[in-house]
């Protein structure tokens, strides 16, 4: 299938490898405003038109699909032109600016009759798709809690703040490996802006399950340490993925608490008592293989087969409310915001 990536700045060349180097794939163009660099881009690439205008593109018919890297509050606009010229699209985190665009374009592309993809590409990592099993196939248990951190001494974005610049990235995870995906029954938003940026630079999410587990989310620009760490705890095994140990990014762990009760009578006191489980540790073998180049081949699988994406506009979507209720409770102070699941009258109107 043909395709254009749209797009050539920080995000935009590594599309342009894996889209050049896939067997499903003919890298047809490049469309970037700086037409000087996204000749950079493609030097390497013979035979890639470079172009300007999205617009003489799709007009031509020369593409199947785009893949849009470009920033979020241009995505609506451009997601809108390609599906209503009739190609597929995959757009990079977070899938728009506020939720109600989200809504538009998944709307669209369920119109029209074409896929639309988040560009989620840590779902597609040989750890998280493991991590993904584990819970889905109950070998965790029902989730007790889910901590993640994602910290470092990054860049403070202008446009953004902390929760919409590093956050979707963990929020995309949750969304994949949860059965049903993430649907909270509140989102409640802490941030501090120590450098007096104008701008949240240290961030703490907590959602509550509906299962009665929580979600924390810690996100931080200030950190003189890296740190890209989760845990997911069951209750049966926890697991502990460390995107930072390439010797063993998954560890699983037969340990925890059991409480069991002795009385029934709620008349009672009830006593308790706790168990403790200290079983085996064991670390899954994990495939080497570059998550953008599994992405690639699921976005050509699903037009294909006719089928929604696994990480399409909806998993996008779903992050987006998220993003928005964290705005929301940080304007009320931190106030846990009510997240009611999506329904199709919601995406319709």
């Amino acid at each position: 299938m043909r395709i254009a990536v749209v797009g050539a700045g920080y995000w935009g060349p590594n599309l342009i490898r894996n889209f050049s180097a896939s067997p499903d794939w003919d890298l047809r163009a490049v469309v970037d405003l700086d037409v000087a660099r996204a000749e950079r881009a493609v030097a390497a690439v013979p035979g890639v038109r470079v172009t300007s205008s999205l617009t003489e593109l799709l007009d031509a018919g020369d593409v199947d699909a785009v893949a849009i890297a470009t920033p979020a509050h241009t995505h609506e606009a451009l997601v809108t032109q390609a599906l209503e010229a009739g190609v597929h699209v995959v757009v990079e985190k977070p899938l728009a600016h506020d939720p109600a665009a989200g809504r538009r374009m998944v709307r669209l592309a369920t119109e029209r009759g074409r896929v639309l993809m988040t560009d989620h590409t840590y779902c597609y990592t040989p750890a998280v798709r493991k991590l993904r099993e584990l819970v889905q196939t109950g070998q965790l248990g029902d989730i007790l809690f889910v901590d993640s951190v994602r910290i470092n001494l990054g860049l403070v974005q202008p446009d953004v703040d902390v929760f919409w610049d590093l956050a979707p990235h963990d929020l995309s995870i949750l969304d994949f490996i949860l059965p049903g995906g993430l649907e909270p029954t509140g989102v409640a938003a802490h941030g501090a802006d120590p450098l007096r940026a104008g701008k949240a630079c240290v961030g703490y999410l907590s959602m509550p399950l509906a299962t009665g587990g929580m979600v924390n989310v810690h996100v931080n620009w200030l950190s003189p340490t890296k740190i890209r760490q989760m845990v997911v705890a069951g209750t049966r095994r926890t697991v502990v993925w460390d995107d930072l140990n390439p010797q063993q990014r998954l560890s699983v762990y037969d340990r925890g608490v059991d409480l069991v009760q002795q009385a029934e009578d709620a008349e009672d006191r009830r006593a308790a008592m706790i168990s403790y489980r200290l079983g085996d540790m064991w670390a899954p073998a994990l495939p080497e293989v570059e998550p953008l180049r599994q992405m690639v081949a699921e976005f050509a699988a699903s037009i294909r087969e006719g089928r929604p994406s696994v990480t399409g506009g909806d998993s996008g979507l779903r992050v987006l409310r998220v993003l928005d209720a964290a705005r929301e409770s940080l304007a009320q102070g931190g106030a846990l915001v009510p997240f009611a699941a999506e329904t199709p009258a919601m995406v319709v109107a």
